[in-house]
Formats: C-alpha cells, sequence, structure tokens
C-alpha cells in the first residue's frame, strides 16, 4: 500500500481512512478512483508561509494566477504573499487592491501580510488595526532598522492578536555585499554579505518578543548563529518560530557559479551553517520550510551575481528537492517533512486544512527544467538537476487545481 500521510496524527494510514479526514469523504474518494495505491501517494495539501506574487505592481515578474498555478503545480493549497508590493499593503485600502485580484484569480488559498511600517520605509507603522484581513505583519524585502519601531510594531501586533514576521537584515552591516563572506566571495573578488546581519537583528527581535510577549516568526533563517540564538529563546519560553528554505538545506557556497540563479537573500551559506540548519531542522529548533518563491524577469537575473536581482523561484522544486535530497537518502523522515511542509505552518498562522491534498508519483525521476514551470520565473538553482516526485494532482477546497 502506498504511503499515506495523514495530517492530524502524522502517520502512514490506508487510503480508505485518507478519505474519512476529509470534509467529502466521497468526493476525495471519486477524485481518487482513478489512481492505484500501489503507484500514488497522497499528501495534505502543503502551505508556504513565505512567497512572493508580485501583484499588484510587478506583474511582469509574477501574477497571482501564475504564481498560485505554479503552487498548485508544486503540492501547495495554501500560501502567504509578502508586501513588497505596489501599493505597498500598508492600509485597508491598499491590501483590498490585492485581495480583490485573490478573490478573482487564485487557484488556491492565497493569505496576503500586511505591511509593519509605511511604505516598508520603516518610519511609521501601517495601519494595522485597519488590515484585519492580513493573515500577519511583515517588511520582507527590507529588515526594520530601528528598535523602537520594532517593539512598537510588536506591542501592536500583540494587542490585535497577529504574528510579527520579521525579514532580519542590518544594513549597517551589508557593505554592499550580495553573497555569503566566505571563501566563494574571497576567491572570486565578491562582496560578501556577514553572517551577522542576519542573526544580529534576529537576537535583537527576540529580546523585545520576550519582553512585549508577541508571537514572532523568522523569515529564511540561513546562519548557524541564527539557529543557535533561536533554539535558546525557545528553550527559554520566548514565543519564537521560524523557517528556512530548501535550497539552505541542500546548498552552501561551495555549489555557487557565476550566475543570477545563484543569487538570493540570504546568500546560500558555508557548509558549517547548511549543516548547522540541518541539525536546526531535525531537532524542532527550524519549525518549517518556506520557499521564499521570488520571480524576477529573465533580464533581471541574466546579469551575474554581482548584479542580476536577488530571488529565485522553488514553489514548483520544494517537494522534489527535499524528498530526493534528505528523505530519499535517510537524513529526514517523511513525517518530519510533512510537519515543515504541512502541519507546522498551518498550525502556527491558523490556517485550516480543508479537502486540500495532492498526489504523487514518487518513483519517477525527471530533470529540472525552467521552460516548464507555471511561474513567470525561470532562475532556480536546481536547472538540470534529476529529481524524483512528480506532482500529478492538487485539490483544493474539493476542486481540481492542477493535473
Amino acid at each position: 500500500m502506498a504511503e499515506i500521510v495523514k495530517t492530524k496524527k502524522i502517520k502512514i494510514s490506508s487510503l480508505p481512512e485518507f478519505c474519512t479526514t476529509m470534509q467529502n469523504p466521497s468526493l476525495t474518494a471519486e477524485l481518487l478512483g482513478g489512481f492505484n495505491t500501489l503507484e500514488y501517494t497522497v499528501f495534505p495539501g502543503f502551505c508556504d508561509v513565505h512567497v512572493h506574487f508580485r501583484e499588484p505592481g510587478f506583474s511582469y515578474k509574477e501574477t497571482v494566477a501564475s504564481g498560485s498555478a505554479a503552487a498548485a503545480r508544486g503540492g501547495y493549497t495554501a500560501v502567504c504573499t509578502m508586501p513588497n508590493l505596489n501599493p505597498v499593503p500598508d492600509s485597508p485600502e491598499n491590501l483590498k487592491l490585492q485581495t480583490d485580484i485573490i478573490d478573482r484569480d487564485a487557484v488556491i488559498n492565497v493569505y496576503p501580510y500586511g505591511a509593519i511600517t509605511v511604505g516598508e520605509k520603516g518610519e511609521c507603522l501601517a495601519d494595522m488595526e485597519g488590515m484585519k484581513d492580513a493573515i500577519a505583519f511583515s517588511d520582507d524585502g527590507r529588515g526594520v532598522q530601528s528598535e523602537d519601531m520594532m517593539r512598537a510594531a510588536m506591542l501592536r501586533a500583540k494587542s490585535l492578536g497577529k504574528i510579527i514576521v520579521a525579514h532580519c537584515e542590518d544594513n549597517s552591516l551589508l557593505r554592499g555585499g550580495y553573497i555569503h563572506d566566505g571563501e566563494y566571495a574571497r576567491n572570486h573578488g565578491h562582496r560578501g554579505i556577514c553572517s551577522e546581519s542576519e542573526w544580529g537583528p534576529i537576537a535583537r527581535d527576540l529580546k523585545l518578543a520576550a519582553e512585549t510577549g508577541c508571537k514572532y516568526h523568522v523569515c529564511h533563517i540561513s546562519t548557524k548563529e541564527s539557529v543557535d540564538v533561536i533554539r535558546k529563546a525557545k528553550a527559554a519560553g520566548v514565543d519564537v518560530t521560524c523557517e528556512t528554505a530548501p535550497h539552505y538545506l541542500v546548498m552552501d557556497d561551495g555549489d555557487l557559479r557565476e550566475e543570477g540563479r545563484f543569487k538570493m537573500n540570504p546568500p546560500l551559506r558555508s557548509a558549517e551553517d547548511r549543516k548547522a540548519l540541518l541539525a536546526g531542522l531535525l531537532d524542532g529548533t527550524i519549525d518549517m520550510i518556506a520557499t521564499d518563491h521570488a520571480p524576477h524577469s529573465t533580464e533581471e537575473k541574466a546579469k551575474g551575481l554581482e548584479k542580476s536581482a536577488f530571488g529565485i523561484v522553488g514553489i514548483e522544486t520544494a517537494f522534489p528537492v527535499m524528498y530526493t535530497k534528505l528523505v530519499k537518502t535517510g537524513i529526514m523522515t517523511m513525517e518530519r517533512l510533512m510537519e515543515v511542509l504541512c502541519v507546522n505552518p498551518r498550525k502556527r498562522f491558523g490556517i485550516p486544512l480543508g479537502d486540500d491534498y495532492s498526489v504523487w508519483k514518487l518513483d519517477e525521476e525527471f530533470t529540472v527544467d525552467p521552460a516548464d514551470f507555471r511561474s513567470k520565473g525561470r532562475a532556480t538553482p536546481f536547472e538540470g538537476e534529476r529529481l524524483y516526485g512528480r506532482c500529478v494532482l492538487t485539490v483544493c477546497g474539493g476542486k481540481k487545481v492542477f493535473e
């Protein structure tokens, strides 16, 4: 019998048992009726709390329609979209511009963030009270530089019962860097981004979270020090969760090439950092995997490491990468992968699982070809790699959204 991962109990169960966990068991059984359970695997709908669908404002990079179609192809039925848009969703009016597009075009469940500060400029708080429809608050793409501003944001978020989701980056430590300040940067004459630019703001915010009692979530951690300070904060009772992305778990700066598809923020760090992230993932310090799916145009990513835009796509390859490189190799269990792809993000952000699932052929090998992506973005460091696991069906709310 194929592996059927049941979300609530995180165990291997039978196909009939999986169907009974859905809100409409008969419809689920009907939709799955064409699949031989000896060949296919059914998973609950994945949830990504960190994506960029670029609309409104930058639809040449991605749209809600193309981004949600890409997510469905990757087995995702829920995503949270970041607010670095135009206009920035820093008011109810601006947020509504985005939710209207979502209501019209999304094929899966899309939950937008509201900005922490007006225009994500870090100068004054956004209308957080007015954005009750936002899943949480973030200035992703920019770190909140002021400690006082972050404290005020946490107090406001706590009063509203919302989470502060932080892109942690100290601008004073960047010094024009664009890849990790490590061996590759030194050997190839590149300007590096030091690790403290990430873990320093995390350490600051963890103290503020302890002080204010705010629910706090850290975006895309990439350094060993970040894992360490978050692990200690959790042990001390701070209400903190964090995410990392697939590329930080399976790549490091030794894998870099002089191509824009290897440029993201934060950058690929050292092998030592990668090992610490894996340890954090396995011991529960890292709560979830998010893709930071960040599409750009071909032109924006064709300028090499130094001049290309930051950001890669990843929502269509996330599960195959994790399954091939971590589960098949015995580094982590399938149950743990389901926890970090589905259960933990939904639990932390209060995102329900309805009749949402995806069907996979786990034994099917394929070559990553960006030309096949549903996303408008094509820049992936996994281009040309051989991976296992092909999604053949995704159902969201009882409706087929990918087949």
